[in-house]
């Protein structure tokens, strides 16, 4: 009843045997290997992240360089123009008068956007904001 018709050549059954040894030997490699792989990689990982904050670091200072070199600038520019004020304060005598003082504020109100200034005389000579009268008068309730 029991057909024994495969017929394995010790060629072909030496050829698996050697096949099993490979693998055998190829997972034992890997098991010695891979340890070996995961310092490796953990290494490679760290030297990048520690280039990363490096150049985090630089991209900070120079950011901070050019803050200071704002601020520097800001600086002068706000002594030349106190520079600029003393002098039309001394062109005037060292007197400053009320007139000149509206002057100031006029021109201080046209550096404003979006606002509707509307300008009254009154006694004493000073400007009135009625910018809300306009608007009720557009808009009747």
């Amino acid at each position: 009843m029991y057909n024994n018709n495969a017929d394995f050549s010790p060629k072909i059954l030496k050829g698996v045997v050697w096949a099993l040894v490979g693998i055998f030997l190829f997972v034992i490699a890997l098991a010695f290997i891979r340890p070996w792989y995961n310092v490796w990689s953990q290494e490679m990982e760290g030297k990048a992240e520690f280039a990363k904050a490096e150049q985090n670091r630089k991209i900070k200072i120079e950011e901070a360089k050019a803050n200071l070199e704002a601020e520097k600038l800001n600086a002068q520019a706000e002594i030349e123009r106190a520079k600029g004020a003393a002098e039309a304060i001394r062109i005037e005598n060292g007197s400053i008068t009320p007139t000149y003082i509206q002057y100031l504020w006029v021109r201080q109100q046209s550096n404003l956007s979006n606002k509707t200034v509307i300008y009254v005389p009154t006694e004493t000579n000073l400007p009135i904001l009625e910018s809300t009268r306009a608007l009720n008068f557009q808009n009747p309730q």
